[in-house]
């Protein structure tokens, strides 16, 4: 088989388009992939590092605001197109498959025109405006939540088939989780909270834990908290300010970037982060109750639609983005870990909506437009 997969940007789009890539080549192994990105996403060190070629092209969101910079952009996103054209024309896929980015527009219009099959990946409980936009190009649409079904129109090319991660339930031994912290210079006798804002950090949780840390506020807990690799510089040179040296820091364990985000994720008490949809898979898969600060946008509150969906089970709390800090997310994370049950209990429930054998799943449905 040979694909073309498309994701840009973020780890929430190019996780799940690696995670397919890995099933297609275990069920395949002479299968050719390649994808399509930018040169400006994290998907530049992901996809190489997975051992997957990456060709790049011009993406950005079409914006009818009316500026030289957005005109510039959209120009750049036309030109694009003719790109993604001209590499799908060489490669000759079987099938294009976008799992999110800006990219997808373009590329899956070029396949759509050159009479590829092509399919896409909406991991989101609320679509995003690219999915719907391309519907009537699309061979097959795969959702992570069955609650996406409702806005399309189509309803023969949808399917429910959970979101693909790399993130797996792991039975993670004493003697690992030890070993684990012990190379965070962490300690075995301590609740553990991991922090992260998705693979660019995100600035409110970031600043929110910088105001924790500064006041000393985790006394009763320790930290694992992935900064993001953009963030992380600006992050010590903030803490620096306050005389804190960011690899001696007492309970806590900063990182630009977690690579082994599986091995930590199953080991922790409690996760908080954003609420993209790759994390509320992951939260649901490994069963972990959490603390949820989303993303808000102006055009769609995708992040509350999608943290609401474990909210609502009572396996995760929110707090809104404009309303963090480090003194309430302190007292969030204290108010849990105290009742140990319900900690557990979160994180049964939590595994309420997790859905297994997704990969399996999405290859059986790109083999039966392919094949």
């Amino acid at each position: 088989m040979r694909v073309i997969i498309a994701a840009a940007g973020t780890g929430g789009h190019i996780n799940p388009g690696l995670a397919i890539a890995n099933k297609i080549k275990e069920k395949e192994k002479n299968s050719e992939i390649m994808f399509i990105g930018t040169s400006r996403g994290i998907e530049n060190d992901l996809v190489p590092r997975a051992g997957y070629e990456l060709k790049t092209i011009e993406a950005y969101g079409i914006s009818r605001k009316i500026s030289f910079e957005t005109l510039k952009n959209n120009l750049k996103t036309i030109k694009g197109f003719s790109q993604a054209k001209k590499i799908i024309k060489e490669f000759k896929p079987d099938v294009v498959i976008g799992t999110g980015g800006y990219i997808c527009g373009g590329t899956i219009s070029a396949a759509h025109k050159l009479g590829i099959p092509t399919v896409i990946h909406e991991s989101n409980a609320y679509p995003g405006k690219a999915t719907k936009l391309l519907e009537k190009k699309l061979t097959k649409i795969l959702l992570g939540f069955s609650d996406s079904e409702k806005y399309f129109k189509d309803k023969s090319k949808v399917i429910t088939t959970g979101t693909p991660t790399k993130v797996k339930e792991q039975n993670i031994s004493l003697a690992d989780k030890q070993k684990i912290l012990k190379n965070f210079e962490l300690s075995i006798n301590m609740p553990t909270v991991l922090v992260f804002g998705g693979s660019q950090g995100a600035k409110a949780i970031n600043d929110a834990m910088i105001d924790l840390i500064k006041e000393k506020r985790n006394k009763e807990y320790q930290i694992i908290w992935a900064a993001g690799q953009k963030q992380y510089e600006v992050i010590k040179e903030e803490l620096n300010k306050y005389g804190i040296n960011i690899n001696n820091i007492k309970n806590a364990k900063i990182l630009p970037y977690i690579y082994n985000m599986s091995e930590i994720m199953n080991m922790v008490d409690i996760v908080v982060a954003r609420s993209g949809a790759m994390t509320i898979t992951e939260i649901s898969l490994v069963g972990k109750p959490a603390i949820f600060i989303p993303l808000p946008s102006r055009s769609a509150n995708r992040q509350i639609d999608n943290a609401n969906v474990l909210a609502k089970l009572g396996a995760a709390k929110i707090i809104l983005n404009d309303e963090v800090n480090g003194d309430n997310l302190n007292q969030k994370i204290i108010e849990m870990i105290k009742d140990p049950n319900e900690l557990k209990q979160m994180g049964m429930r939590a595994k309420k909506i997790a859905k297994y054998d997704v990969e399996e799943k999405i290859y059986e449905e790109i083999k039966k437009i392919v094949r």
